[in-house]
């Protein structure tokens, strides 16, 4: 299982990116590839998707977008190539909100979520959503706060906490934040 690739973008189409990782190219397939940019070095958070006849690779430019692309796909009768448009359509923030809420039109307007889908997304991920994304930003905002008490600047800071592992402890965030921002 794969947690991320970092490499450069080398081609972008309808459904999917070319990431060359050490002259390795992988595709990938992403919400939304135009978000991507050729020849720009990214870390993309992967899930890897195995079946008897099919091994494929999803990118996501954020953890937060991969847990939830996870917890969508947990869902009985919503698979890979139904949760990832969603999140080409609709906001992590907005996904979340409809299911807390159970705004069932809100889901229904994605592609192929019908009013089964919809109500068997939120009968299985009502009330488990939040805490993931609480708790990721409670570690950046620790991160800020001993960015900002060692005289780094917020929009230095917040450039670079994409490139941020959350699943790290607090001090090898530190290093790996101080390393960027000295380049």
């Amino acid at each position: 299982m794969y947690s991320y690739l970092k490499g450069t973008v080398t081609e972008i189409d309808s459904t999917s990116i070319t990431l060359d990782v050490n002259n390795v190219g992988y595709l990938i397939y992403t919400a939304n590839p135009y978000e991507f940019i050729i020849d720009k070095e990214y870390k993309v958070y992967l899930y890897q998707y195995v079946r008897e006849d099919e091994i494929s690779l999803y990118g996501f430019k954020t953890i937060e977008d991969r847990e939830l692309f996870l917890k969508l796909i947990s869902v009985k009768g919503l698979g890979c190539k139904m949760a990832l448009p969603m999140l080409a359509t609709g906001s992590v923030d907005g996904i979340m909100d409809a299911i807390e809420r159970e705004n069932i039109l809100y889901l229904k307007k994605f592609p192929k979520i019908g009013d089964k889908v919809a109500r068997q997304i939120i009968l299985d991920l009502k009330g488990k959503l939040a805490l993931k994304t609480e708790v990721v930003n409670k570690n950046l905002d620790e991160l800020t706060e001993v960015l900002k008490g060692l005289g780094y600047k917020a929009p230095d800071i917040k450039k670079i906490l994409p490139s941020i592992d959350d699943t790290k402890d607090i001090n090898n965030q530190v290093k790996d934040a101080l390393k960027l921002l000295l380049k």
